[in-house]
């Protein structure tokens, strides 16, 4: 796929349009080949403390919180619709069980500047660093909607720093 690098203020997203897409959350190290995907569609992107961030959520009992503990970065990829059914792939079953990055068929690679790899396959990449993390406390829940989707497995979240973008042109603000 044809990606080239885009500046954070050239970076053309729908916030809610783009956490529909089903983005891959992968966290671990490429180099050491220890990492680990899942699916995601909570979080956001803006700016926290003068920063470009992503911020994702991850649940403890995910097999992918082990790696997004465990190192400082993490990357976020969209991918075309052809992909939906290696997506389903890797939101449903967990890498503790079998290899889902190779039963999905998408192609892991070294990532531009963080060391959690991106995929070959991508429409877009966001290479993020850790920033911040903090647990969801059921006690701060307002809306009545939220507490059922919960049953004592909180998420956790993650703030991290945008360190580099690559994308097709329809991440390109004309």
């Amino acid at each position: 796929m044809e990606r080239k690098s885009i500046d954070i203020g050239e970076f053309r997203y729908n916030n809610l349009g783009l956490f529909n897409e089903w983005l891959l959350l992968t966290a671990g190290d490429f180099k050491r080949n220890e990492f680990n995907s899942m699916t995601i569609s909570w979080g956001s992107v803006g700016v926290m403390w003068g920063h470009p961030m992503v911020q994702v959520v991850v649940r403890p009992t995910r097999h992918t919180y082990n790696y997004i503990q465990k190192d400082d970065t993490f990357t976020v990829c969209a991918f075309p619709a052809q992909y939906r059914n290696a997506l389903s792939i890797l939101g449903s079953k967990s890498g503790r069980d079998c290899n889902k990055i190779a039963e999905a068929e998408i192609t892991p690679v070294a990532s531009q500047v963080v060391g959690a790899p991106c995929f070959k396959e991508a429409q877009l990449v966001i290479e993020c660093k850790k920033m911040y993390w903090h647990d969801f406390d059921p006690s701060h829940f307002i809306a009545d909607f939220i507490a059922p989707l919960y049953s004592n497995d909180y998420h956790r979240s993650y703030f991290g720093e945008i360190m580099a973008i690559y994308g097709t042109d329809t991440y390109v603000r004309n």
